[in-house]
């Protein structure tokens, strides 16, 4: 990795994990690198090619505007230009990592990158945002843009509060992603022949939320789509019976006021809470879009299915590190949540030009990463990458792409050499 730049890892707070994704991973790890010393060098070679490194630019006037991160800084994004026949085509896609919904921990989330652009840096491009045609077989020579999270609400809040010291806290995402968007089609985006809207975790929740705005930028006749990657949060039940991802939510929505982006005809007749949750607001996008998501989300697993607080005794700890350690009644349990997941997304099912791509292994986050968006050992269903499903989609309008895997135990072979991300 260059010298002051980041790697990004988009998919927890870095103060709220819950769920041990580091540690998670090292079993998979193990099995990944035994899989690629025995892949051909060539493979080897296209699989771990240098991410290209992009330089961090600062929104132009944030503070006249109100777009700015948690602590006043203005917001940034990372540009890099297409060429060649993706001269005139862009991807933006919105970065994740998780939330704040109090002021304690928005205090503490403003000391970071995800609250500050005091604190970043340039990033490597890879997965869905390479320029490498190997790893990145359409979209490669596109216009891509990362735009960075800082906001703690999923580029949704538009508010101010105070934090635990006094000083002002800025809950201004929707702002962030308005005034970042038109600095964007100033730019260039306003001439796109084509257009993706993509983000994962928290960034795929986002992605969700301003689909159908990010389409109406665009004249009718410009193909524009989103994609959301681990962005399908359930308002699941844990072990205790409570709802923690419906606490988060709510902690969000009423500390960033986040009623301007959620759908007029839910919020008269649900709380806005409910309305946060993709499988309530999904119903009201007209724009086509593409949902990859895990029937076992690592994430969702350990944060909503069996958070730290409903397993005093840490029954859960062993499963939630590796899938193949659960006791048949945590399987039992985890069949419960994947079962929610596809009854909420027949919605989706039933639109005639979305996509899906819900595999059963054990993951989050996948598009940002070279190894599981495209590689010799990425993930398959129907015998396709999670880029080649997308690739499909976006080319042919979304006719027979989806891809519902079987349920664990049902091996799909190719999640043996994944990471946990």
């Amino acid at each position: 990795m260059a010298m002051g730049t980041a790697r990004r890892t988009p998919l927890v707070s870095r103060r709220r994990q819950g769920f041990a994704v580091v540690s998670a991973a090292a079993p998979r790890l193990i099995v990944m690198l035994l899989a690629v010393a025995a892949m051909p060098s060539s493979s080897v070679a296209a699989a771990a090619g240098s991410p290209e490194v992009v330089e961090l630019t600062l929104l132009a006037n944030a503070r006249e505007k109100g777009a700015v991160c948690l602590d006043g800084s203005p917001p940034g994004y990372h540009l890099q230009r297409g060429f060649g026949s993706g001269e005139h085509s862009w991807i933006v896609n919105l970065e994740g990592g998780a939330w704040c919904n109090t002021t304690e921990d928005c205090s503490d989330r403003k000391m970071t990158d995800l609250g500050s652009s005091k604190f970043m840096k340039a990033i490597e491009f890879e997965g869905i945002l390479s320029n490498k045609r190997s790893q990145n077989p359409y979209f490669y020579n596109w216009n891509k843009v990362d735009i960075r999270y800082c906001d703690g609400g999923s580029f949704a809040g538009d508010a101010e509060g105070k934090d635990r010291n006094g000083t002002k806290l800025f809950f201004r995402g929707l702002r962030i992603w308005e005034a970042v968007v038109d600095e964007l089609m100033g730019k260039g985006l306003a001439t796109a022949k084509q257009a993706l809207l993509s983000g994962c975790s928290a960034g795929g929740l986002a992605a969700l939320l301003h689909c159908d705005d990010f389409r109406a930028r665009f004249p009718l006749e410009v193909p524009v789509k989103c994609l959301s990657d681990a962005g399908f949060f359930l308002d699941a039940k844990d072990l205790s019976g409570e709802r923690l991802m419906r606490s988060i939510f709510s902690g969000v929505v009423q500390l960033q006021n986040v009623r301007k982006v959620l759908p007029k005809d839910c919020i008269a007749e649900k709380d806005p809470t409910e309305c946060f949750f993709p499988a309530e607001f999904i119903k009201n996008i007209s724009t086509p879009t593409f949902i990859r998501n895990s029937g076992y989300d690592s994430y969702q697993v350990g944060n909503i299915v069996a958070p730290g607080g409903s397993d005093p005794g840490q029954s859960w700890a062993s499963c939630k590190a590796d899938i193949r350690n659960c006791t048949s009644a945590q399987i039992e349990a985890l069949h419960g949540f994947r079962k929610e997941l596809v009854e909420a997304l027949e919605v989706a099912q039933r639109k005639r030009d979305w996509g899906l791509f819900i595999d059963s292994c054990f993951n989050h986050c996948q598009t940002p990463f070279r190894i599981s968006w495209h590689s010799p050992i990425s993930l398959r269903l129907g015998n396709k990458t999670i880029a080649e499903a997308v690739a499909d989609w976006y080319i042919g309008g979304g006719h027979g792409v989806k891809e519902i895997d079987c349920e664990y135990p049902c091996i799909n072979p190719t999640c043996s050499s994944q990471l946990d991300l």
